[in-house]
């Protein structure tokens, strides 16, 4: 069975606009949840899905 994981990012965050984007320390946000999620062992394929 293909494991398949779907990031959501959003640039409309109520509380904190755009923080997909934002810098953590070099990388943004959405950059790091999709490597770390690339890293997962269990997922075959990952996702960005955007609105």
């Amino acid at each position: 069975m293909r494991v398949v994981a779907i990031i959501q990012a959003r640039m409309g965050s109520t509380r904190l606009p755009g923080k997909v984007l934002a810098d953590l320390g070099g990388a943004t946000v959405l950059a790091r949840v999709v490597n770390r999620t690339r890293g997962a062992t269990t997922v075959d394929e990952v996702e960005v899905a955007t609105s």
